[in-house]
């Protein structure tokens, strides 16, 4: 129980590092994916956003400062049933993740909890803009949408339909500002929906997150599409178990 006890703890540890890594993305430009070819690009000021998702690990330590976000006990209006479904009975009202899939990405969490986890840690969530543009990027340049690679990593995770599940984060190659897992392992909250800020009086206002294709510029584009459809269905206190969510913070 002891040694369980010290696995345990170094994986928090780890993730505690891995959640203080960011990236610095410089201030740039993007054409919104539900706008046309001819519409004004849209700006974005330099900010800086998490190289990994947050894991269980990391959500687990804020859950345990933090226990008015320990399943079970969250508000009601906030979260849904399946709220971190995915953890297991530790106590008499204390969940925990699996020990192997500390290091997997938390998910079945609502836009509420995870922006709370971000406060906690100095952070924000990323707007839909700050994601679009980072996510934009391929292993090698800052713009690789138009690379057959880069679409088709976006194309196939769709075609799994999540049946292959979850894997620890950081497993696959970063992008070109050195982000882990932008595409391919899970959709993620941002910020904002329809260019408005949420608050807690709004709990069923329609939720925008990120986490698969750009531009639906192009109407042949699928996976666009299909990333629209997933923004536009949510709501603030929805839980899925493929919806997770990173940080970020304005630049200095």
């Amino acid at each position: 129980m002891k040694t369980i006890s010290l696995f345990v703890m170094s994986l928090l540890v780890c993730g505690s590092a891995m959640a203080a890594e960011m990236a610095t993305i410089e201030a740039g430009s993007y054409r919104p994916l539900y706008l046309k070819k001819d519409t004004p690009m849209i700006h974005v000021k330099s900010f800086k956003i998490d190289k990994y998702p947050v894991t269980n690990a990391e959500f687990a330590e804020f859950v345990k400062k933090h226990p008015q976000w320990q399943k079970g006990k969250a508000n009601k209006k906030q979260v849904e049933p399946t709220y971190l479904k995915h953890w297991n009975q530790t106590g008499s009202n204390t969940y925990a993740p699996k020990p192997n899939e500390m290091k997997h990405p938390v998910t079945n969490v609502s836009w509420f909890a995870a922006s709370a986890y971000c406060t906690a840690q100095g952070k924000r969530l990323p707007t839909i803009d700050e994601w679009e543009l980072a996510g934009l990027a391929s292993s090698t340049q800052k713009n690789g949408s138009s690379e057959e690679s880069y679409n088709r990593t976006i194309l196939d995770w769709y075609a799994d339909g999540g049946r292959n599940g979850l894997r620890n984060v950081g497993m696959g190659k970063p992008n070109y500002y050195g982000l882990y897992d932008m595409h391919g392992l899970i959709w993620e909250w941002t910020e904002d929906f329809n260019s408005s800020l949420l608050n807690s009086g709004s709990a069923d206002s329609s939720m925008f997150c990120s986490g698969a294709s750009l531009g639906s510029t192009d109407p042949t584009n699928y996976a666009a599409f299909l990333r629209f459809g997933i923004r536009t269905s949510l709501q603030s206190k929805y839980g899925l178990h493929n919806l997770g969510f990173r940080c970020a913070a304005s630049a200095k």
